[in-house]
């Protein structure tokens, strides 16, 4: 028989108001183990806002998220769940092979943290103070310390953004042997052609809700680009 492992992730209609705007409206949605869910929106559709939920920075108004069978950003669920936000400005006086060593010594069993270098092409730059990093390279740093702890569940807001084609395809290859070792990968991106080539799973978001979900093929079935699917059912909005 065969037995599905319960949901990674799971976000049961939850709503996030900032004074008047409501940010997330009863947004649902659930990741797996071993899978890599794809969640796309424009600029404000509350991404960002998404992930902070389900790392226990920011407290749903309404709603129930679960982490790995426990509450987010509890000590039960922080310790197995990896977090690469989009910016970490708070890291910019430091160098990135101190913060690398810094980050595995928070761990009881890290990842090998020169390994990790390697494979993202990050060695070079060790000595070299993170704020005078390229953007790209920041990305890479910010992914090998999501990565580190060895979580369970990761977080990666908009994880290529910045980076050259060989950085890029890289943390491609990266996110599918974390998928292949089990792994749930949660993963915001503007990019259609990386949710195409990763993605398990794809929620698109507009307005704080899910207005449509499936597996790529799914979504793509009439023959339309997962770009054009994303086109019709979001807005533009102004800047």
């Amino acid at each position: 028989m065969n037995i599905r492992e319960p949901a990674a992730l799971v976000v049961d209609a939850v709503s996030v108001g900032f004074g008047d705007r409501l940010v997330l409206d009863t947004l649902t949605l659930q990741a797996q183990p071993a899978a890599l869910t794809a969640v796309l929106g424009p600029n404000g559709a509350g991404k960002t806002t998404l992930v902070r939920c389900c790392t226990g920075l920011v407290t749903p108004d309404s709603g129930r998220v679960s982490v790995l069978g426990h509450r987010p950003g509890s000590a039960a669920a922080a310790a197995r769940v990896g977090l690469m936000p989009q910016s970490t400005g708070a890291w910019s006086g430091i160098r990135a092979g101190e913060l690398l060593r810094y980050l595995a010594s928070l761990y009881a069993n890290p990842q090998p943290w020169s390994a990790l270098v390697d494979r993202l092409g990050l060695r070079p730059f060790l000595d070299t103070p993170y704020r005078r990093l390229s953007g790209g390279q920041q990305q890479s740093v910010n992914l090998a310390g999501a990565l580190i702890g060895r979580p369970e569940l990761v977080f990666l807001d908009e994880p290529t953004a910045g980076m050259d084609p060989h950085a890029r395809r890289a943390t491609w290859e990266v996110l599918r042997e974390l998928r292949a070792a089990g792994v749930a990968i949660v993963l915001t991106t503007h990019a259609m052609d990386e949710a195409e080539a990763l993605a398990d799973a794809v929620y698109i978001v507009d307005g704080g809700r899910v207005v449509v979900a499936g597996t790529v093929p799914e979504l793509t079935r009439g023959g339309s680009s997962l770009e054009e699917v994303f086109l019709a059912h979001t807005r533009v909005r102004a800047a």
